[in-house]
């Protein structure tokens, strides 16, 4: 069976894949990009990009919905299945999906990451069922209603500002002592006479029957049964890398790892966007180092 090769691979179709495409497209190297759900990653769950990348104004699925359109245009080839394993080979990289063999010269590894679960009694069985991971999409299901955001970083306070145009209240819950996310988004939070904060309390169980009906706390004070809807979990975030060849190196928490031209300890394959350790984090900074990566590349292999 023969082999479908490109030039380069790039794994995920997130903003820094779609981004990092698009720059080795204008290159002239043959590019495709592998992704095994939907094109766009986190920022499809964000109708209000804060802060929006230049043309991003839009919200996020519009936003990834054109730059996809203008890669397929310059002639990057889009694969929907989920890459399983990446090795090197013949001097270049085997990548194995569960449809079949594709080769590369290169490697952009932009697999992004996925929210982290609360890993709490409940979450998993009211997943769908008021347990959710989205504001935008599944908040206009709660009207009136009360619901728990758990976190406390740029995530959760942005997700529980957007949640205030649908729901009656929204409990932030925190475990810390105080928030760790930019102070524009507390100051938003505290303005906001729909949400009440919580700090230093955890997540013991979700409860409900058919739905989710209530959220058991724990603090200083004790546990506590509480009234509760819908619950969002913006807790942190895991790195999708399980299909990484041996000799890659990952940080403690398992995000790569990768020098300053962003390329990893092994030769030819890079790392951008939120699957990189020390990622900035915004969407400028992910599309900046997915260009970076891409000339770097490109200057390789001309």
């Amino acid at each position: 069976m023969s082999t479908t090769a490109f030039d380069v691979i790039i794994i995920g179709e997130g903003i820094a894949g779609l981004t990092a495409a698009g720059a080795l497209a204008k290159h002239g190297l043959s590019a495709a990009t592998f992704e095994q759900q939907i094109f766009g990653g986190l920022v499809l769950n964000i109708n209000e990009l804060d802060p929006a990348p230049p043309g991003g104004e839009a919200g996020g699925a519009a936003f990834a919905a054109e730059m996809t359109q203008a890669n397929a245009e310059a002639g990057v080839t889009s694969i929907q299945e989920p890459v399983t394993a990446v090795a090197a080979a013949d001097g270049g990289f085997g990548v194995t999906t569960e449809g079949g063999g594709y080769r590369a010269r290169q490697v952009i590894v932009a697999s992004g990451a996925r929210l982290k679960m609360l890993g709490v009694p409940g979450e998993t069985e009211f997943e769908g069922r008021g347990v959710s991971k989205c504001a935008d999409c599944d908040g206009p299901m709660f009207q009136n209603e009360t619901v728990a955001v758990i976190g406390g970083g740029d995530s959760a306070l942005q997700e529980a500002q957007v949640l205030t145009h649908y729901c009656g209240k929204v409990l932030l819950i925190h475990r810390g002592a105080a928030f760790r996310a930019q102070q524009r988004f507390i100051d938003r939070v505290q303005a906001n006479e729909k949400i009440e904060s919580r700090f230093g309390t955890t997540v013991e169980a979700i409860v409900g029957g058919q739905m989710v009906e209530k959220l058991r706390l724990r603090s200083a004070a004790g546990t506590e049964e509480i009234p509760c809807a819908g619950v969002f979990a913006y807790i942190g975030l895991e790195p999708n890398t399980g299909f990484l060849p041996a000799g890659v190196q990952c940080d403690a928490r398992g995000f790569i790892t990768a020098g300053d031209t962003l390329e990893t300890a092994v030769s030819g394959l890079w790392a951008v966007g939120a699957v990189r350790s020390g990622c900035g984090g915004s969407l400028a900074d992910a599309m900046a180092e997915a260009r970076r990566a891409a000339d770097a590349v490109a200057a390789r292999l001309k």
